[in-house]
């Protein structure tokens, strides 16, 4: 196998400094939901955009400190919760972002070229916190990398435990919007209250719910595909579905059933890893894919609101199933999760939330998020949108990230074991027969919807 392309070092000049709010901020706790504080989601979610023009540092400073005024928890500190056991909160004490600059001697054209998926020397282009634990950790970390000849990349970590897929594309268009044009008010105003998700008093646990298990629950012996993928030298994938491979794949479920293009490609997707990995049929295997909750709840919850308001729907099926039949039988798994998460359903889920033994089921899972569809590659600073949007590294949990230029194309990325990863890739192409041929293997860059020929 060809070792991916190492990118050059990063150079700083200064060191990283504290981007704090413009202007005075509420100085407060603020309280996180139990769809907030999971442990799953002990994490900071890592966005690459690369520009082919750069835009100042002043200026995006300027605008960091404007926007974080209206977000000024993510100028604050994660801290454990005073009030309940293993439950975290904000402190909305305006301490700052981290905001780095470097440089890197590379051009955003070789950059596209050399690092067609991603690898452990993308890491150079974030600042890494010297920290003892997560909670020590910045809500913001920001660095700008300008490159040879005029372009720069920019990369964010946001804590996840603060804002969503949808949340963080909010953010960016607004620290965005505040950089093009600073003296319009704010397209969307955020909402930083999370307690239209609190639990209920007394809790009222109705459904069953297959995305989490109890850790006393937990058989000895029990079969852990996750930590065996830990344990795997991984390999990133990356296939570009376009939306006439997508059709493709929705046709194979006519005229019995309808779908979306997500179930069609997250049913696909979920199929194809099983077969690679090579699972027994009769294991019991699922699917956790993230839901917009938003409209889904009574009342809805309000526009504005970046906290974490997606859950896991849950699809499952034994292997053989799912392997031998055709591919309706996944996409109705997935249809049949996506239409259980009533509102009662997802109240249910919070109060279960309440018992911190109980975490996500990721020991025969298959974890898909949905970052296309959001809005994350429109971002623009003021010199044009990105020629490249997408996650700094590649996990084991499955992307499906938007193509720049093509609106209905989708990205899968994940990360499989070398031992399987040329076979998942061939499942992935192997149903789209004659749609397979101009099959792009890497990643979905198109030079020429980047202006480069």
């Amino acid at each position: 196998m060809l070792k991916s392309p190492e990118l050059p070092d990063c150079f700083y000049q200064n060191q990283p400094s504290l981007i704090c709010p413009s202007s005075p901020t509420p100085k407060h706790s603020l309280y996180l939901s139990n769809l907030d504080d999971q442990k799953f989601l002990r994490f900071s979610i890592k966005y690459l955009y690369l520009f082919k023009k750069s835009t100042s540092l002043d200026i995006l400073k300027h605008s960091l400190s404007k926007v974080l005024v209206h977000y000024y928890p993510l100028a604050g500190r994660l801290r454990a919760s005073t009030e309940a056991d293993q439950k975290l909160e904000i402190d909305c004490n305006g301490e700052g972002a981290v905001f780095a600059e470097a440089f890197m001697d590379i051009t955003a054209e070789e950059f596209l070229e050399l690092s067609q998926k991603p690898n452990k020397s993308w890491r150079k282009l974030m600042y890494k916190v010297e920290a003892q634990s997560f909670l020590d950790i910045p809500p913001l970390v920001v660095q700008v990398t300008s490159l040879r000849c005029g372009g720069m990349i920019v990369c964010t970590a946001i804590n996840h435990c603060v804002c969503d897929g949808i949340g963080t594309s909010q953010f960016l268009h607004a620290w965005a919007q505040i950089t093009t044009k600073p003296h319009i008010d704010l397209t969307i105003m955020p909402l930083h209250t999370r307690h239209v998700l609190k639990p209920r008093n007394p809790s009222e646990i109705s459904f069953t719910h297959p995305e989490y298990v109890r850790n006393a629950t937990r058989e000895n012996g029990h079969l852990d595909i996750n930590h065996f993928l830990q344990s795997q030298p991984l390999v990133p994938t990356s296939l570009t579905f376009t939306n006439s491979h997508i059709i493709h794949l929705k046709r194979q479920c006519v005229p019995s059933l309808k779908c979306t293009a997500f179930e069609a490609l997250a049913s696909h997707t979920w199929r194809s890893w099983v077969r690679a990995l090579d699972l027994s049929p009769s294991l019991n295997v699922k699917l956790l894919f993230s839901v917009n909750v938003r409209r889904r709840l009574i009342p809805e919850i309000p526009q504005g609101y970046y906290g974490n308001g997606f859950v896991l729907g849950c699809a499952q099926t034994c292997a053989q199933d799912l392997v031998a039949r055709n591919m309706s039988h996944g996409v109705r798994s997935v249809q049949q999760a996506k239409s259980s998460l009533t509102d009662d359903y997802v109240r249910s889920m919070i109060d279960l939330l309440e018992d911190k033994s109980v975490k996500t089921d990721l020991s025969t899972s298959l974890v898909i998020s949905q970052w296309s569809k959001l809005g994350l590659e429109d971002v623009d600073f003021g010199d044009g949108k990105p020629l490249h949007m997408g996650p700094l590294t590649s996990d084991i949990y499955c992307l499906f990230l938007p193509v720049i230029g093509d609106l209905e194309a989708v990205r899968v990325q994940v990360s499989m074991p070398e031992s399987v990863h040329e076979k998942f890739e061939y499942y992935m192409k192997e149903c789209l027969g004659a749609e397979a041929s101009g099959w792009d293997d890497n990643i979905g860059y198109h030079a020429q919807e980047n202006g480069f020929c």
